[in-house]
Order: C-alpha cells, then sequence, then structure tokens
C-alpha cells in the first residue's frame, strides 16, 4: 500500500454547505492537502471570505432546492476545474443548541409546524438528491467519482432528549426534532441505492456519519453528552477532516454503500 492512495491532490471537490462550521474545515483541510474546492453555499458573502483564505477554492451561490440553482453549480465548477471527482453532500437543516441558537427549537413532537417538516425534508433530502442528480452525468462521463454524503449519530438512533435539559428549570425546554432523526437515517438508504445503480460505472458512494461538536456550547451541556461518549468528550471542528479525505482518496476504493462512523464511541454502547 502506497501512501499515494490517500492523496486528494489535484481532485476537483464540491462541499455543499461549505462555508458552515464543519463545511469551511472540510474545505481548509483538503485544500491543504492539493484538492481544488468548491465551496458552495446559500451564504454568499460567507462562501467569499472562505474562498478567498483557502487556497485554490472557489464560492459557488446555490440554492440546493432550487434545480436551476444546483444546475448554475455544476456548470460553474466545470467552468472552473473541468471536472467534478467528489461530492460532498454535506448541507443541511441541523437544529443547534450552542449560545447563538440555544432556545429556539422549543417545539415537541406533538406540536411540530408542518413547515418546519416540511423544510427539513426539502433541504435535507431533496437537496441531496438534486445536486447529485446534477453531478453524475459528469462522473459518468469520466468514468469516476466519489460521492459523500454526510449523516449523523441520530440518523442511527434516536436523540438523547435528556442532553438538552437545563440546570435551570425555570428555563424553556429543548428538544432534538424528529426531523433530524428521520432525514439523516434516510441519508443511509439514499447511499446504499446509488451504490448499487452505479456500481459498475466507476462512481463510489458512501456515507460519513458523524457526532457532536464542541462549539462553545454551555458547560451542561457538554458536561451530560461527553459522559454519554465512551471518549468522554466532543468532537473538534477538525476531527472529520481525515475520515472525509480517506473517503475520497483511492485508499478506500473497495467500499461503497458504507458507513463509516465518526463518533467518539457515542454508537458503541
Amino acid at each position: 500500500m502506497s501512501k499515494n492512495r490517500f492523496d486528494v491532490a489535484g481532485k476537483s471537490v464540491i462541499i455543499t454547505g461549505g462555508a458552515g462550521m464543519l463545511g469551511s474545515e472540510y474545505a481548509a483541510a483538503l485544500s491543504d492537502m492539493g484538492a481544488r474546492v468548491a465551496v458552495a453555499d446559500a451564504n454568499s458573502d460567507r462562501a467569499a471570505a472562505l474562498a478567498k483564505k483557502v487556497p485554490g477554492s472557489i464560492a459557488v451561490t446555490v440554492d440546493i432546492v432550487d434545480p436551476d440553482s444546483v444546475r448554475a453549480m455544476v456548470a460553474a465548477v466545470l467552468d472552473a476545474f473541468g471536472r467534478i471527482d467528489s461530492l460532498v453532500n454535506n448541507a443541511a437543516l441541523d437544529p443547534k443548541f450552542d449560545p447563538g441558537n440555544a432556545g429556539k427549537h422549543t417545539s415537541a413532537f406533538e406540536n411540530l409546524p408542518l413547515e418546519v417538516w416540511q423544510q427539513s425534508l426539502d433541504v435535507n433530502l431533496t437537496g441531496m438528491f438534486l445536486c447529485t442528480q446534477a453531478v453524475v452525468p459528469h462522473m459518468l462521463s469520466q468514468g469516476a467519482g466519489t460521492i459523500i454524503n454526510i449523516s449523523s449519530t441520530y440518523g442511527m438512533c434516536g436523540p438523547d432528549q435528556r442532553l438538552y435539559e437545563s440546570d435551570d428549570p425555570s428555563k424553556p425546554v429543548n428538544y432534538k426534532p424528529v426531523t433530524y432523526t428521520v432525514t439523516k437515517s434516510a441519508v443511509f438508504g439514499f447511499t446504499k441505492y446509488l451504490a448499487t445503480y452505479y456500481g459498475l460505472k466507476g462512481i463510489r458512494t458512501n456515507t460519513l456519519t458523524i457526532g457532536g461538536v464542541y462549539n462553545n456550547h454551555a458547560e451542561e451541556f457538554v458536561r451530560r453528552y461527553s459522559s454519554r461518549t465512551p471518549m468522554g468528550r466532543m468532537a473538534r471542528k477538525d476531527e472529520y477532516c481525515g475520515a472525509l479525505a480517506f473517503l475520497i482518496s483511492d485508499a478506500s476504493s473497495y467500499m461503497t454503500g458504507s458507513n463509516l462512523v465518526c463518533d467518539g464511541g457515542w454508537s458503541a454502547w
């Protein structure tokens, strides 16, 4: 096994949600490894700012639930890079409980608005479908390509709602909503379908399932989450980059339809 099999230098990679907390980490890491990265995000200002800091990258504004916008994204990447080697379906609505978002997700299951359910289906699933559908014709013409769909431990198991309780009973109750578990579990089926559909055509599709990432959360949340995790802590923001690079590289050449779990042991209990 040559270390060159882990090389991603020169590969053209689209990262949806590329200007977000983890998307920006993926973009910087892959660029540092020599890949050409398209930072695709609905927030054009953040995407442009990141692309200025990440060598060999471009910013592409995209609304992943709009087919025309998705096709325009693909055209822009092909115009810049000439090919698309990898698609990282990272963009998703993920209700957060860090300081900037705490208190926004108080709906119990029985009160969850229909529009919240529909929006999550649109972004987390339909957006992934549209981006993949737009990219695969170009991978087919190349005879090769990798697709990595980002999921979550909450797609493998239901959320532990005790994590979102507060030590202060006067604070509002937060719930990780059903929409996140349902859409993230559907990612596994989407991956398996693509893997079997394109298995003989050079396109590999895998899921990367990740756990919670520390982002200045309240001490009580970190304590609860860490006690639930065999490694005793939350992930650092950069700790999924190696797994992603592995799935993009030829080192994973006999992997398709698989789920690579990187969660500090959360799902091992």
